[in-house]
């Protein structure tokens, strides 16, 4: 199943599947490791519409809600 960043719960762990932007969003989540292919974790999420913090590359980051949107990820649906 392929969600955005800001769907994820706290503590899932996916794999980036896709950006969705222009030159600008990719070139800057790709300077911080964000780039499809990648292991990315939510770690936490601020409240009405706050920074995402994520670990990549063993490094916590916090992104915002916006840019956070963009980034697809695809996480494993679970069985109950």
């Amino acid at each position: 199943m392929i969600i955005n960043l800001v769907q994820m719960k706290s503590e899932e762990s996916g794999v980036v599947a896709e950006i969705r932007g222009g030159c600008s969003v990719i070139n800057k989540l790709e300077s911080i490791g964000i780039i499809p292919g990648k292991i990315i974790k939510k770690i936490s999420s601020q409240p009405w519409r706050g920074p995402q913090t994520v670990e990549i590359n063993n490094i916590q980051v916090a992104i915002g809600f916006g840019m956070a949107r963009r980034i697809m990820v695809e996480v494993e649906e679970k069985t109950i």
